[in-house]
């Protein structure tokens, strides 16, 4: 499993854990804010900066809570 935890910039420079994607990086991944919420993915909606490599590591982390998210689905649809 991919880390679920953005890296923000602080004001000297340094890469530090934030605590939250931003609503603008969750965007540019193609996600909204109720998805996030829904997959349990952390946001930070006091953001407002966007960061290419947490749009990159978001990316992954949403497929694969897609896709499980639809395996669920289908796996009760095959039950009832």
């Amino acid at each position: 499993m991919v880390t679920m935890r953005p890296t923000v910039l602080r004001s000297d420079g340094k890469e530090v854990e934030g605590k939250g994607f931003s609503p603008e990086e969750l965007k540019k991944a193609g996600s909204s804010l109720t998805e996030a919420v829904r997959y349990h993915i952390p946001v930070d909606p006091r953001r407002k900066t966007a960061h290419d490599k947490n749009v990159e590591t978001l990316k992954p982390i949403l497929e694969e809570k897609k896709a499980a998210a639809k395996a669920r689905q289908r796996k009760r649809k095959s039950k009832g």
